[in-house]
């Protein structure tokens, strides 16, 4: 299986990484969870919630956010791990996440 993650920061500038299985198999699902969320902390993306619970969704646009376009536009390595854990993290095929509109979808 081939995963698809596509990041949008606007109509025109979309990236997309296709991970292999074989490349997001190397980790967990926990695994995944834990290196978003410490780059995450490492970044210092905050969120503002009226509930004050941050979902694993919010901080996946957050960090996405917060590191900005040029990783994702120059397919750094970063860029490709963030792709691999967010498929991973959330066990779908294809994500796309909308970093203009802030919105995650399947």
């Amino acid at each position: 299986m081939t995963y698809h993650v596509i990041i949008s920061f606007a109509r025109d500038r979309v990236y997309e990484f296709k991970p292999a299985a074989g490349e997001v198999s190397v980790t967990t699902q926990d695994d995944a969870r834990k290196w978003l969320e410490k780059e995450f902390n490492d970044l210092r993306c905050e969120i503002t919630s009226p509930t004050g619970k941050i979902l694993i969704i919010d901080k996946l646009l957050a960090v996405a956010a917060q590191v900005g376009e040029e990783r994702f536009a120059q397919h750094s390595e970063w860029a490709c791990q963030y792709a691999r854990n967010v498929a991973l993290t959330l066990g779908r095929d294809l994500v796309r996440v909308d970093v203009e509109h802030m919105r995650l979808g399947y």
